[in-house]
């Protein structure tokens, strides 16, 4: 498991363009907010936290669709699952690096973002922390959808149709707990609920990508 981990992240190394990608989409899409709604900083304040975690969302799904794909294709897969490796910690694996690959520097571009849409600096810490939770629990519940879109004709399209429905508490715990830091109230509940999230999601969705690869 830890190596696929580390063949995932060779791999990302040497071809950098779908991270990048997806830390471009999701600071141009912060960026378009102000041409969109105006350059107040008080209506940009109110529509920040449910803006950074949407785009955040949706820049992750953008590798997601490759996922298993590549191995899928060139028949490396099918020797990964019958080598004897657990198809559950395969997904873990893909998942983990994923989070690691897209996730962190989603992270990291998180303060820029929040600058665009002019949330108050007393929230970013909480965002990025509330964005790493959330990052988190939609790599796995990717790697999930990834599992069971692999061979299915526009795989691609199923996928965020897949996912998004799964991912809407997350969005609205972690909006909540951006919004609350922003304004001086209490995130920690917010934070608390998107940590259970990600402690049930741990177990569960490996396994259950497990199985459907096994079964694919």
């Amino acid at each position: 498991m830890i190596a696929v981990f580390l063949r995932e992240l060779r791999l990302a190394l040497r071809h950098p363009a779908e991270a990048l990608a997806a830390v471009l989409f999701f600071v141009i899409v912060c960026a378009l907010f102000p041409f969109g709604v105006g350059p107040s900083p008080e209506a940009l304040a109110r529509l920040a936290p449910g803006a950074l975690v949407t785009a955040a969302l949706l820049a992750a799904l953008l590798p997601l669709d490759r996922l298993f794909a590549a191995e899928a294709e060139d028949g490396s897969l099918d020797l990964l699952l019958t080598a004897g490796l657990p198809p559950a910690g395969l997904a873990f694996a893909k998942a983990a690096a994923h989070w690691a690959v897209t996730g962190l520097p989603l992270l990291l571009a998180a303060p820029v973002a929040a600058a665009l849409l002019a949330l108050p600096v007393e929230g970013w810490g909480v965002a990025v922390l509330a964005l790493g939770l959330a990052s988190a629990i939609l790599s796995l519940l990717g790697t999930l959808g990834a599992a069971l879109t692999l061979g299915a004709r526009r795989g691609g399209v199923l996928l965020p149709l897949l996912v998004l429905p799964l991912a809407v508490p997350v969005v609205i715990f972690a909006a909540g707990a951006i919004e609350a830091g922003a304004g001086g109230g209490e995130p920690r509940p917010f934070l608390l609920l998107l940590a259970a999230f990600l402690a049930a999601a741990l177990p569960l969705a490996p396994l259950a990508a497990g199985a459907a690869l096994r079964e694919g």
